[in-house]
């Protein structure tokens, strides 16, 4: 294995370059959701390819039915590991509300000895995954080769629903299968210590509409008499959650593990930062299942969540009807093996059950996606921790995240490889609004980071888990 310390030393003596570089990605407006920006994501990938060819991969831009893929390859002697990014950004909407231009980046002193990266992209994705880039080119300017063989594969819809991410994976699943995918579209715990996400949770999303009458009806003539859609819907929802907080719907807990008593108790020395999460918006009360940690609640626990319900008159003033309908969007988060269509099927009995005769109940899907977690005693993740808390004198924690990254499902299901997700974004990154930063300590110590855990991966020759 190719000696680290002085690719570690590489990567301090060139931060002032590898800034000029990524300032060069950064000053591309490659927003993929508006077409008048198409040019500039095919711009953003050239950029990219150019880049990965200046330091020995063979890199091309790959056409799909949107914006361009980038894949990049190096041979290398220890495991063949995909790395995945994303080179497009968010729009920059509302302009008025940056401080500075957000396609021109800058470093900025926001505290003493706090300095960041300005500028839309920094953290979500750019400045992440360039911090890969060059631990590579560190490597390759110290050795001359790299420690594992790499493939890279970098997305241009990722903002903007991916949608011809899967048709590419089926379309090139043999170049581009690996032992493992590293994903750094993720977070830190806080400035200081670093994480890994082992879980993520899937998606199950449904519109119901329970319809009633023919017609809107006065009630004065039909309250009392005549279903009201508002009511039987009202019904079937509250019926959902037990007093204790779970989830009533027959089999929804059906592939939920119980997570490891030494993970909680990790997770119990965080407790106090998931309680500033509800501080932070005016709440102090968990509202889960009762008996659970905060920070199992969103990482490890499923949910049942209604995120928007229409029914009746509801503009200004008053109009005394009963309504013909009424509808809820109603949301699940799944965690460990549940089975989305098994919860979705599920559902719809649960709640046709609890329709009149007289009145009818329709459904209309919204995606869905199984969850993913890595065994938390993955050997994987056991050598991630230890490249990671070298670099940062901190123990890198396991994490989980509450919401859902599709494009590690993919991996999984589509080319059978597992993920390791490592990311060095904080939450107050500002992804997605104005004024998006990047810590430049994520930036540098992101880089020595990927270098150790390429180090890590070739010398311990890691098998990819069952």
């Amino acid at each position: 294995m190719p000696e680290l310390a002085p690719v570690l030393d590489q990567i301090d003596r060139s931060v002032d370059e590898s800034l000029e570089r990524l300032f060069g990605l950064l000053a591309i407006p490659s927003i993929s959701t508006d077409p008048v920006y198409a040019a500039e994501c095919r711009r953003a990938a050239e950029w990219l390819v150019a880049d990965l060819q200046s330091i020995g991969f063979t890199a091309n831009v790959r056409e799909t039915g949107g914006h361009p893929m980038v894949v990049a390859h190096h041979e290398g002697e220890g495991p063949h590991v995909l790395f995945y990014g994303h080179y497009d950004v968010q729009p920059v909407d509302p302009l008025a509300l940056w401080e500075n231009d957000p396609f021109a980046p800058a470093v900025k002193e926001i505290e003493p000895g706090r300095k960041v990266i300005t500028g839309r992209g920094t953290s979500d994705d750019k400045g992440q995954l360039m911090t890969f880039v060059e631990a590579c080119r560190a490597y390759k300017k110290v050795h001359g080769k790299l420690p594992c063989r790499v493939t890279i594969l970098f997305e241009g819809e990722e903002e903007s629903g991916s949608p011809s991410l899967k048709p590419f994976l089926e379309a090139n699943a043999n170049e581009l299968k690996a032992d493992l995918a590293l994903v750094c579209d993720t977070t830190m715990w806080d400035r200081e210590t670093p994480a890994i996400c082992v879980g993520l949770r899937g998606l199950v999303g449904e519109e119901v509409t329970v319809k009633a009458a023919d017609r809107d009806l006065h009630s004065g003539f039909y309250g009392g008499l005549a279903a009201n859609p508002i009511r039987i819907l009202s019904r079937v929802l509250a019926d959902l959650h037990d007093e204790n907080g779970r989830v009533t719907i027959p089999g929804f807990y059906n592939g939920v593990e119980d997570t490891p008593p030494e993970v909680l108790a990790s997770w119990k020395t965080l407790e106090r930062e998931s309680e500033s999460l509800l501080e932070a918006v005016g709440l102090s009360e968990p509202a889960g299942e009762k008996g659970r940690l905060g920070l199992e609640l969103v990482w490890a626990r499923p949910t049942a969540e209604f995120n928007g319900i229409t029914g009746g008159y509801t503009g200004e003033g008053f109009k005394t009807v009963i309504p013909a309908e009424a509808s809820a969007k109603v949301s699940f988060r799944l965690v460990h093996r549940q089975d989305p269509q098994a919860i979705r099927d599920s559902f719809r009995e649960f709640v046709r059950q609890r329709i009149p005769a007289d009145c009818s109940v329709e459904f209309t899907p919204h995606g869905g996606s199984p969850a993913i977690q890595l065994p938390y005693d993955s050997p994987l993740v056991a050598t991630a921790q230890c490249a990671l808390t070298e670099e940062w004198q901190k123990p890198a924690v396991a994490i989980a995240m509450g919401g859902s990254i599709p494009i590690v499902g993919d991996f999984q299901h589509l080319l059978g490889m597992p993920s390791l997700l490592v990311g060095f974004g904080l939450l107050d990154d500002r992804i997605h609004s104005p004024n998006e930063k990047y810590e430049l300590i994520s930036f540098h110590k992101g880089q020595r980071s990927w270098a150790r855990i390429l180090a890590a991966l070739a010398s311990e020759r890691v098998e990819k888990p069952d």
